[in-house]
């Protein structure tokens, strides 16, 4: 990550808007819960009730077909010399079993209560692995 304070502020954020690419393309945005391990960043199709079942879901449909994606966690304030931003460009891929899988998963438990609860398997709930290739920040950090 750029520097401490940018990292720690994608660290502890809650929501990220992750942007992918259809064969087409066009962009598909959607809001995500995620963390960050120090090197990649994890999300998971979770439980949460979706239209399609999760391997079918446009994103992951987007990933395998392109993995380029883009992220942006941010921070609005009505002060907007308090506004602030990271975006975050990199290669995605779907975790489907084994040790990151399992990985990705403890660390979306230790952030978020509601994956406590929610039964995760590899079948189900596949997990999106993000590469950071290049971050720009803007704000007050």
């Amino acid at each position: 990550m750029a520097s401490e304070e940018v990292r720690a502020f994608v660290e502890t954020r809650r929501v990220a808007r992750m942007a992918t690419v259809d064969a087409s393309g066009h962009p598909h945005v959607v809001p995500i819960c995620y963390v960050y391990d120090g090197s990649r960043l994890y999300s998971a199709v979770d439980e949460k009730p979706k239209r399609f079942a999760p391997n079918a879901l446009r994103r992951l449909v987007n990933i395998r077909n392109n993995p380029t994606i883009c992220l942006i966690v941010d921070e609005y304030d009505e002060d907007w010399n308090r506004l602030r931003f990271v975006i975050i460009h990199g290669t995605a891929e779907i975790a489907l079993a084994g040790s990151e899988h399992a990985h990705a998963l403890d660390l979306l438990r230790k952030k978020y209560p509601q994956y406590r609860t929610m039964v995760l398997t590899e079948k189900r709930n596949p997990v999106i692995a993000i590469t950071p290739t290049k971050i720009v920040s803007w704000g007050t950090f």
